[in-house]
């Protein structure tokens, strides 16, 4: 597939700036009569610019759970598009109800929309103080908060060193232990001022990003979601049909990459009685794509995204 650089990102606005627009598009081979879905509408972004290729019987569906997103979906109303408020992890037993099966292309943009790392009350981002929330899903299940107070230490160095690669997991595990037993931590400051002794001077960004990854992670299920959602695919796409996923950090690519090569996410791939490796997809994309520097220079996001792509082999 093409990786020529994206000059459609500088058009979008502030609420969502989507990453690798036109990678993304041209990985989806849109047909104006094809059936989609996009698992992760954000500020719909390539939803919107996948709206402006269909015709006709053409159709798009498009997943979020977080309630702004389906605000932001309204403004995208037309015969052509459905928004479904649910986990991506329902893929399969939506899209069935909605009558849409099987579908021609399936697009995931992992991770979290701009809206949602530029809105303090949100907690997503480490540059504001805000309240420690981190889901997705802002009215239902766990907070960011929750884990860091209610969690035991052992569990919390786990999260830390599984979801966040945090090389001094277990010392910050028990700092945040400690520094609760002398008040509950409820904000983004407060969090910050509890593990400074920990935080590496002069890595204190990237740091905190990995601290804050691990809590997000684990507040949303992300990593098990993703495992549900990747594993009804190959049910939901048609022969032929494109799956085009980009990711943010290793540990969504690696479970990316193994299962469009391998057909799981761990060990090595089933073979038939002849040898020969039995997987649902073609993988297009043997390294993954990248960003532009124009584009990581427009929108530091982009600077971490994979992108993959493979093809639903014939039954």
């Amino acid at each position: 597939m093409s990786t020529t650089p994206s000059n459609d990102y500088q058009n979008d606005t502030a609420y969502h700036r989507p990453v690798m627009l036109r990678e993304c598009l041209e990985a989806l081979d849109l047909q104006p009569g094809g059936r989609y879905v996009d698992v992760t509408f954000g500020g719909g972004g390539h939803s919107a610019r996948i709206l402006e290729h269909l015709r006709g019987e053409g159709h798009l569906y498009s997943f979020d759970q977080d309630a702004d997103a389906e605000q932001e979906a309204a403004k995208l109303a037309r015969p052509q598009f459905t928004f479904i408020r649910a986990n991506f992890r329902d893929l399969h037993a939506e899209l069935q109800h909605h009558g849409a099966l099987p579908v021609d292309g399936l697009l995931a943009d992992l991770g979290v929309s701009s809206h949602q790392f530029d809105t303090p009350e949100r907690g997503f981002s480490t540059r504001f103080d805000g309240p420690l929330d981190m889901r997705m899903n802002a009215e239902d299940g766990p907070t960011a908060a929750d884990i860091i107070n209610e969690y035991p230490e052992a569990d919390l160095h786990r999260i830390f060193g599984m979801y966040g690669e945090v090389t001094n997991a277990r010392t910050l595990a028990q700092t945040v232990a400690a520094a609760r037993r002398g008040q509950t931590i409820h904000t983004i400051a407060g969090l910050k001022k509890a593990i400074a002794g920990c935080t590496p001077r002069g890595k204190e960004n990237k740091y905190l990003a990995q601290v804050f990854q691990a809590l997000r992670i684990e507040a949303n299920d992300e990593m098990k979601a993703l495992q549900e959602m990747l594993e009804q695919t190959a049910q939901v796409l048609r022969p032929g049909g494109r799956l085009v996923v980009m990711s943010y950090h290793s540990l969504e690519d690696r479970l990316v990459k193994n299962f469009m090569a391998k057909g799981k996410f761990y060990g090595e791939a089933e073979k038939d009685l002849f040898g020969r490796t039995n997987t649902p997809f073609e993988v297009l994309t043997r390294k993954p794509v990248e960003a532009s520097a124009d584009e990581v220079a427009l929108n530091s996001r982009a600077r971490s995204a994979k992108l993959r792509v493979a093809i639903r082999r014939p039954e």
